[in-house]
């Protein structure tokens, strides 16, 4: 077996965005992005849609370093993950520490520029980006915790605009844990038999693959009531209502791809569906908002 090579010099930067998985900001930006435009009730300042960015892009960072970091033993020792470039020694501890401490600078850098409240609260969802990782070896809980979060990006551009936080933007971010945890218990099933033998602890672990689909069901089904939901709140108009028909059709069809009994396709639904939802619900937003 050839042994992966430890990236160096100019390939450092590539394989830590690889690692990190950057392309994926595509599935958390776009509800980002929804939570400033319904905060701003049209378009933001350009001030606020770079600090927002960068702060979104930064604590995304942040919380994949710690992901990787905490969980490197287990990835080494799970098949589906032990060429993951930590485990795999392509890179070292250090290669992510750095970037890191830099993300978390930028992100509280950003927050106090946007507002008061943003910067006080930026050390809390730092603290639960980081925490996350280690629910899995604790509570079956730790799919749905990892849906909020994702669930915190609406809210804090909601903060990030406006300075304070009410009902709508939580329905928002509820939508978005519910939408996210769904798809975490579906992704985890893959690895019901590696974490029965080692301890840890998922949805599909405690109550079965089947069951875990079921559940999953019922969240992207609270999902998009959320969503409808929050167009009647707010009142937008039909192209966000279309949007929500096409986001929910979009999760229906993720149980065609996917099924308990064939999880062959969870890469393909993955990437596929996450980002079609969250960017039909981005051009729908914002169609209801600026037309």
């Amino acid at each position: 077996m050839i042994e992966p090579k430890r990236a160096r010099g100019i390939n450092l930067l590539p394989t830590f965005l690889d690692a990190i998985k950057f392309q994926e900001s595509v599935f958390a930006l776009p509800f980002a992005y929804i939570g400033m435009i319904l905060a701003s009730q049209g378009l933001p300042t350009l001030k606020n849609f770079i600090l927002i960015t960068i702060a979104m892009v930064s604590a995304r960072t942040i919380g994949m370093i710690a992901n990787r970091i905490i969980d490197r033993k287990i990835d080494s020792q799970n098949p589906r993950t032990s060429m993951r470039h930590l485990p795999s020694g392509i890179l070292k501890i250090n290669h992510f520490l750095i970037p890191g401490t830099i993300s978390c600078i930028v992100l509280f850098t950003c927050a106090f520029m946007l507002n008061p409240l943003a910067f006080w609260l930026s050390p809390v969802a730092l603290a639960y980006l980081i925490f996350y990782p280690y629910t899995k070896r604790f509570t079956w809980a730790a799919n749905l915790l990892l849906g909020w979060a994702l669930a915190i990006a609406p809210s804090a551009a909601w903060i990030g605009v406006k300075g304070t936080l009410t009902w709508e933007p939580f329905v928002l971010s509820l939508a978005v844990a519910l939408w996210a945890g769904s798809f975490d218990i579906i992704y985890h099933c893959q690895d019901v038999e590696f974490q029965t033998k080692n301890g840890l602890h998922s949805v599909g672990q405690k109550f079965g693959i089947t069951k875990a689909f079921l559940m999953s069901k019922i969240l992207d089904i609270g999902s998009i009531i959320c969503l409808i939901s929050l167009g009647f709140i707010m009142d937008l108009s039909i192209f966000y209502f279309v949007a929500c028909i096409i986001a929910g059709s979009t999760l229906a069809y993720k149980y065609i791809l996917v099924k308990p009994d064939d999880l062959s396709k969870i890469g393909m639904a993955f990437m596929r569906i996450n980002a079609l939802v969250s960017l039909t619900m981005f051009i729908g937003t914002s169609l209801a908002v600026l037309v």
